[in-house]
């Protein structure tokens, strides 16, 4: 394992209120789990590989973790539970707080607020990224504990704006979508694609388009 370790992995793995603590064999098995995770994804990984970076016997794995799935759930859920759920509230604070007379100014708060976040979590989000759509429980927790204590809030902001003659008079749920998948593609593509060779990024030029894609789509 030669990566340096991301925010979210010492907290779980040395915060506090951590619960039990892991043992030193455990915690080289949840770092090269990471690893081997963000770069060739859960059906591409295998617990010998982790095993080898982890420098343990590939038994060892199975003695803390029933399967492979096991091992990224253990991973992802209290990552869920304990630091996005309440980061994403936190550090949305201060933006429901504002109050808002466009819908541009919203949006840009918004996605800069993220940026620094996934910066510094990379393999934490490219985990989330490629492996949500295919495990449901995943889904039903990220909804349960993310989503859901945002939408009210979002909902909120959105019909505001609606009941100003600034947005169109869409269900916010449509709304919400379309403004979330415009976000995610670029906030995605800037993180793990803008940097390859033979790519040309203008990041400013980039969000500046998303942003004005967004209002323009929205605008009666």
């Amino acid at each position: 394992m030669n990566q340096p370790m991301e925010p979210w992995m010492e907290e779980l793995l040395h915060g506090e209120d951590s619960g039990d603590k892991m043992t030193e064999k455990q915690a080289r098995i949840f770092e090269a789990a990471i690893e081997v995770f963000a770069e060739k994804g859960f059906s591409g990984s295998s617990t010998s590989e982790i095993a080898q970076r982890a420098g343990v016997a590939e038994g060892t794995i199975f003695r803390h973790y029933k399967t492979k799935k096991d091992l990224l759930i253990s991973i992802v859920a209290p990552a869920m539970v304990r630091l996005i759920a309440p980061f994403v509230l936190r550090e949305f604070r201060d933006i429901f707080k504002t109050e808002y007379d466009s819908v541009e100014p919203f949006l840009r708060a918004v996605i800069e607020n993220r940026i620094e976040f996934l910066e510094k979590n990379k393999r934490l989000f490219k985990i989330l990224i490629q492996e949500i759509p295919f495990h449901p429980e995943m889904q039903a927790q990220l909804e349960k504990i993310v989503f859901s204590q945002l939408k009210q809030r979002i909902e909120k902001v959105f019909s505001k704006f609606q009941a100003d003659g600034i947005v169109v008079d869409w269900p916010t749920s449509t709304i919400m979508r379309l403004a979330a998948s415009a976000i995610m593609s670029y906030v995605v593509f800037r993180t793990f694609f803008s940097q390859r060779d033979g790519v040309v990024w203008d990041d400013a030029r980039e969000r500046e388009a998303t942003i004005d894609f967004i209002v323009k789509g929205l605008t009666p």
